[in-house]
């Protein structure tokens, strides 16, 4: 069954592939859909093959709160109002026929509980379900031919054999005598409550029924509970004291490796009334409970078998020919399935929980096995059916492994409530039509005139007939007899009356005649006396025949009988075994069970693990995003920043490059003034009026020499060191410098240069607070790996800064006059004024302005 969405994409077409056995026939899925008046339905039929469902009012069936319209199509749809008979003839008219020419079945109502099943398969007064319907067929049909009682009998293996007409009526004269209740009548009267039940007035009725066999109907009723099987035609003896529990059956493998319960009472029925009175005598043991959802919920799935066993007549069309090979039994089982239900729907407690725990699991594992027979069909693969989990799908393997047609009629309760559950069963519906099943063999024929059952009769009716009409044997309708010939082959008699005393011609012609006839006889008798002397003989020898015939049977009997006790003992020593073997199952399935929940527990936390390590990764990948995104923002704020330090610096160094040049200019100025007294300059009165809005400096220390810069020698001097300075460094004028001989100098770090030293020096540079770049020297050792490289492993760091020695700040404001004129000779000095420094101040968004730096004198020791 293909199922087509209005919303969601169509299926895929897969590809099947081609099975080399094309005698094969799907199984056949039909659907009821149950009349619900008044009440809100989830379930639309469209067709006569479709039905749609669709999510009730308020259900979001879909996480973006569409709504979902999900089409499913069936081999045929019936719909509220159509009736018992025209599902019969549609869904179990076939399978009848097929029964009665020797072909099994097997029809099973699925759905939820309430949904109709036991209705569709039972009936109710006055309009009679699928199973009265069936044995109405039946019997209406085999009614003319069929089997006295116990003429077929059944053995314990899931066999029959034909037992002649003394046998028979030998065990009829037996179970009349017994003390036991009889099988029930057809002629009796029939209990009021099943009598509308079976009133059928269709008389349904197959024509092409072979007349020249003879028939008989076996019925047994099983149910399934809790995964056990019991036996409800059991009639156990009641014991008021202490009853006893009914003891579960068990499956067993006949010779043709078909399934059947073992020890299950089978009963030998001749009327529909009779079966079915047997059918209701069970169903009254069946278990039901009240439940939410159901005021008669079946707690059971239950089975009930019909078996027709048929034998041809022998060629005078009067007995039953009594060869195995020549019988043919033929089965139709009837499954009223329990229904599916949620706990949470039931409120089902204690046993009524753990029923429905079994319910659940047996159907659950009819649904593995169909999907698993769906994907061996479909991919050509070999995956184990696991039939052996549940006893009803291991009672049932034989029908769909090609032992009979199978057919399904999905029952569905149209109600809003029960959208989600008959969702389920209409999606466990489409697998099951896609599962093909094999045909079976039709039966072997016996290779006897057909017609001789009718033709022997009519023959002995007319030849009563005729002995009735004449009161005797009838010359044109026998053989004369031996003596019979031998008189008419004498010579006629000639007339004897003689009609003159003198007459002497007919006593010579009557003596003439009679010596004939004499002699003739004579003749006759010394034949026929050979004849009985050689017939004689004969008989002896075939006396002695027999005697040795007779011996040698014997002897074949007494070897026969020793062969059937080594066969019981061996049969009785296999029995043992496959009781041992059962037990060893019944281990192996418990352990199987517990596997399987280990199996799902372990599977459950993998899920669980893979979720977690999903999470993970996830959470690890958000955070190297985060970690890029702020690595990217990193750099790009110290690009920034490293652009606005080199525009500083550039600034800077432009500004103390200007105040050289105008240091220049006024040496050059002061060294070719003469040198006579202290002439006026009246342009150096001109420049400080000009430079009164610039910021002064205050005047320089008098007789302080000029600083000049020295270096030092590294405590280190006498290893061998890397002085790595980067490509952007700037040389200060810092009084102590460091210096290392014997070192060598890199711009970035390089492998070949640690190879050859052990100590290394890196020169790192930043802007301190005070706008003055401080220089910071790294020193560490340098140390050989393992792994045949450098490592460096960093001991101190030493800081180098330009800080005025002073410490005086410099001035803001220019309003206060020089304090005197000693202060102006050493302003005018040219020692002072070579040692001052006119600087723009960095970052000044007004232009340069002028700083004046000075530096003290160094006095000379």
């Amino acid at each position: 069954m293909k199922a087509a969405a209005r919303i969601k994409p169509p299926r895929r077409n897969v590809l099947k592939k081609v099975s080399s056995n094309s005698l094969k026939d799907p199984v056949g899925v039909y659907c009821r859909v149950r009349p619900v008046p008044d009440q809100e339905c989830c379930i639309e039929v469209i067709s006569s093959t479709t039905v749609q469902v669709h999510p009730p009012d308020g259900y979001r069936s879909s996480r973006n709160g569409e709504y979902k319209e999900v089409q499913y199509s069936f081999k045929e749809v019936f719909g509220t109002n159509v009736s018992q008979k025209w599902v019969f003839d549609t869904v179990a008219r076939p399978l009848v026929e097929d029964l009665i020419h020797g072909k099994n079945g097997l029809l099973f109502t699925y759905g939820v509980t309430g949904s109709g099943k036991t209705h569709t398969m039972t009936g109710s007064p006055g309009d009679g379900g699928l199973l009265p319907r069936c044995l109405d067929m039946i019997f209406n049909s085999i009614g003319l031919f069929q089997a006295k009682r116990y003429v077929f009998k059944l053995d314990e293996k899931n066999g029959v054999e034909v037992q002649c007409e003394v046998d028979a009526l030998l065990e009829r004269q037996k179970r009349e005598a017994l003390p036991v209740p009889k099988t029930p009548s057809g002629k009796r009267q029939i209990d009021p409550e099943i009598a509308d039940m079976i009133n059928v007035q269709d008389n349904c009725k197959l024509e092409e029924v072979d007349e020249d066999n003879v028939y008989s109907v076996f019925v047994s009723y099983i149910e399934i509970y809790n995964n056990y099987i019991y036996d409800l035609l059991d009639e156990a003896p009641f014991e008021p004291i202490k009853p006893k529990p009914p003891q579960s059956k068990i499956l067993r493998e006949d010779q043709n490796h078909n399934m059947y319960v073992a020890g299950c009472t089978e009963v030998e029925v001749k009327s529909t009334e009779e079966a079915f009175e047997v059918f209701w005598r069970g169903q009254k043991k069946r278990r039901i409970a009240n439940t939410q959802l159901n005021r008669e919920s079946s707690r059971s799935h239950s089975v009930f078998l019909i078996k027709l066993a048929q034998a041809p007549l022998d060629a005078d069309g009067d007995n039953v020919l009594q060869e195995r090979e020549l019988i043919t039994l033929s089965q139709l089982s009837l499954v009223d399935l329990a229904g599916s239900e949620r706990t949470n729907r039931t409120k089902a407690e204690g046993s009524r929980l753990r029923e429905a725990g079994n319910i659940n699991q047996s159907l659950m594992t009819l649904r593995t096995c169909i999907e698993a027979l769906r994907e061996n069909q479909t991919y050509g693969t070999n995956k184990m059916v696991p039939y052996r989990d549940s006893k009803l799908t291991h009672l049932f393997k034989n029908y769909f492994d090609g032992e009979g047609k199978v057919r399904m009629i999905v029952c569905v309760n149209p109600r809003a409530e029960d959208y989600d559950e008959s969702l389920q069963v209409m999606r466990f519906a489409e697998i099951t039509q896609e599962v093909e099943v094999a045909r079976p063999l039709d039966k072997p024929l016996c290779g006897l005139t057909p017609g001789r059952r009718f033709k022997n009769q009519a023959f002995r009716e007319e030849l009563s007939r005729q002995l009735e009409i004449r009161g005797g044997p009838i010359d044109g309708d026998r053989e004369r007899s031996v003596t019979e010939a031998l008189l008419q082959s004498f010579p006629p008699m000639p007339s004897c009356e003689l009609l003159d005393i003198n007459d002497d011609q007919t006593l010579p012609r009557l003596i003439e005649v009679l010596e004939k006839r004499h002699s003739i006889r004579q003749i006759l008798t010394e034949e026929f006396n050979k004849n009985v002397l050689f017939v004689k003989g004969m008989l002896q020898e075939l006396d002695a025949s027999l005697a040795s015939r007779e011996n040698y049977t014997q002897v074949k009997m007494a070897e026969k009988d020793k062969a059937i006790v080594g066969q019981k003992t061996e049969i009785e020593r296999l029995e043992k075994k496959a009781k041992t073997l059962e037990y060893k199952i019944d281990i192996l399935e418990k352990t199987t069970a517990i596997y399987e929940e280990e199996k799902r527990n372990l599977q459950l936390e993998l899920d669980t693990r893979s979720q977690k390590l999903q999470r993970q990764a996830s959470e690890k990948r958000r955070l190297e995003n985060r970690l890029q995104g702020m690595v990217t923002e990193t750099t790009m704020k110290w690009e920034k920043e490293c652009e606005r330090r080199v525009a500083a610096k550039q600034l800077e160094m432009q500004n103390k490059l200007w105040v050289k040049d105008e240091k220049l200019k006024q040496l050059k100025a002061i060294v070719t003034e003469p040198k006579s007294g202290k002439p006026e300059r009246p342009s150096r009165e001109k420049d400080r009026e000009k430079v009164l809005p610039r910021s002064l400096s205050p005047p320089p220390v008098p007789n302080a020499p000029p600083v000049r810069l020295r270096h030092r020698r590294s405590r280190s001097a006498g290893e061998r060191w890397v002085d790595h300075k980067p490509s952007s460094n700037i040389q200060t004028e810092t009084v102590m410098q460091p210096q290392v001989p014997h070192a060598i100098t890199v711009a970035s770090a390089s492998e070949k240069a640690l190879a050859k030293c052990d100590k290394y020096m890196l020169t790192h540079q930043e802007l301190a607070s005070d706008g003055e770049i401080e220089t910071k020297l790294i020193k560490g050792d340098v140390y050989k790996t393992r792994g045949g490289g450098q490592a460096v492993h960093f001991t101190e760091i030493e800081t180098l800064k330009q800080e005025s020695p002073t410490g005086r700040k410099r001035r803001s404001s220019p309003s206060d006059p020089p304090p005197n004129d000693a202060a102006e000779s050493e302003w005018t000095d040219v020692e002072t004024r070579c040692s001052v420094a006119v600087e723009m101040k960095a970052g000044s968004n007004l232009g340069p302005g002028y700083q004046h730096h000075a530096q003290p004198k160094r006095r000379r020791p």
